[in-house]
């Protein structure tokens, strides 16, 4: 307790305190909340470390300052007052210097606030503008990729796969707001032939507004599911904006994953459908599926292209078939496809799989919604092994509909069958244990008190022969 306490007066308080605003997307409530629940600083940075970049630098040296200047304010204070026998002043300057751990935290938001207000986001608007008339000018094929789950990954298909036969360039690993479109359009030299642009929701309006800045001629929609529902309040608010990409297109050139059940009453008789059974008119054949592979033919009237990715899991499938359905649609031959689609494989995070002491994980801890973990223990489910685990700490931004969907998340991999079910303690773990419980699982399940270290001891935890699947992350600013 005491230890705790004195957390706050730790030389690493202030990078503490600016990782957890850095954490929160340096939005001030979302910190606050994090700032008043937190009892012992020194376990803030847990998962991750501050990353120093220039603004978090700049935010640090302003608390770092001002730290100071309270201190030796205070100092001064308590010396003038005891020379001079002033009352009040070396207690008051006393208590400057005990109080600077509450005092700074709160004042960091005002650099903060304004400095957003009439720097950062003004600078950022202009660099807005300015790319949505490099974007109008663009005269390639413009695909905007948008959807509650997958859209890196399928960004990441299609890139390799176009870029085959033509010069491609696609937004950033998962940087998909306006300000990395922007720097996207900056660096464009006029050469490419595909521009591939993520789309990331956070709120009403913002797919809309994208459309607006990136002129898309092509849309690819994931999938709908609960996600950010702290800003949208609804899946149908949710899904009323994600389908504005569709609205943008007047429903042309529009590729929707018809499995995505949210997304069925947003269909439209133009909308070209994809799923595990194909895309349009290409249909899967020969359908195999393993921990490191995923192989198919997709066969029309007039050709079959054989499909060998390393990507894995049956929710590819719909994935890979409209890449191959788009590739063709811009001109690339079947051979070039085949080839391209052969150097596809997992991203980190994202169903990765690897081998630990005889065993194999599959991570998939970037995923963050109902629709990932559905697919997760279906691919659970067909894999063999001697020991299936399955291993998440469950949701975030769930919002309203957070006991529900976590129930549903129980049942989900109750259906998979695992042999051990390892939850990861915090405020959605009773959820998860009900949903469990109320699909009939017999297998063991074991709670976990201390995420980080078993994360970092799997290999202790795992035997020869175990199939391990991990699915989603908590982070530090969550409880």
């Amino acid at each position: 307790m005491i230890l705790s306490l004195l957390s706050i007066y730790a030389p690493s308080f202030p990078k503490n305190i600016i990782y957890m605003l850095q954490t929160c997307e340096y939005r001030p409530l979302p910190y606050l909340v994090w700032l008043w629940r937190t009892k012992d600083y020194s376990t803030v940075q847990h998962r991750q470390k501050l990353d120093r970049t220039n603004y978090a630098k700049a935010l640090l040296m302003i608390i770092y300052v001002g730290i100071a200047v309270e201190i030796l304010v205070g100092i001064l204070m308590i010396i003038f007052g005891l020379a001079d026998h002033i009352v009040g002043l070396w207690p008051f300057g006393a208590a400057l210097i005990v109080i600077y751990p509450l005092i700074w935290p709160h004042l960091i938001l005002i650099p903060l606030v304004l400095g957003n207000a009439y720097i950062v986001k003004p600078r950022q608007n202009q660099q807005i503008i300015a790319s949505a008339k490099i974007f109008a000018k663009y005269p390639g094929v413009k695909i905007a990729v948008a959807g509650s789950y997958g859209k890196t990954s399928m960004k990441e298909v299609l890139k390799t796969v176009l870029q085959a036969d033509r010069k491609v360039v696609a937004t950033l690993a998962n940087h998909n707001v306006p300000i990395e479109h922007a720097k996207l359009a900056r660096n464009l030299d006029g050469q490419e032939d595909v521009l591939i642009i993520e789309y990331g929701e956070g709120e009403p309006g913002d797919v809309a507004k994208f459309c607006q800045v990136t002129h898309p001629n092509y849309g690819i929609i994931t999938g709908l599911a609960p996600a950010h529902l702290d800003k949208y309040k609804t899946l149908k608010a949710a899904g009323d904006d994600i389908f504005s990409l569709a609205s943008y297109l007047k429903n042309r050139h529009v590729y929707v994953n018809s499995e995505s059940v949210a997304a069925k009453e947003y269909m439209k008789p133009q909308f070209i459908q994809y799923d595990e059974h194909g895309a349009g008119k290409l249909k899967v054949e020969n359908l195999k599926i393993s921990i490191t592979s995923t192989k198919f033919k997709l066969v029309n009237n007039k050709q079959t292209i054989n499909v060998n990715s390393g990507l894995i899991g049956r929710h590819q499938v719909g994935v890979l078939s409209v890449v191959v359905l788009i590739a063709l649609e811009l001109g690339l031959s079947a051979k070039q496809i085949e080839n391209a689609i052969a150097k596809t494989k997992p991203f980190e995070h994202r169903m990765y799989p690897y081998e630990l002491s005889g065993a194999w994980i599959i991570d998939d801890t970037y995923n963050g919604n109902i629709e990932g973990i559905k697919v997760g223990c279906q691919l659970l489910a067909e894999l063999k092994a001697k020991r299936k685990v399955y291993v998440t700490p469950g949701l975030v931004d769930q919002g309203s509909e957070t006991a529900a969907i976590h129930n549903q998340l129980g049942r989900y991999i109750a259906s998979s069958k695992p042999d051990l079910v390892v939850l990861m303690n915090n405020s959605v773990t009773l959820y998860i244990k009900e949903g469990l419980i109320g699909a009939g699982y017999k297998g063991e399940l074991r709670i976990e008190t201390n995420p980080l270290n078993f994360y970092l001891n799997l290999e202790h935890f795992v035997a020869s022969g175990d199939l391990v699947l991990m699915q989603n992350d908590w982070p530090d600013n969550y409880h």
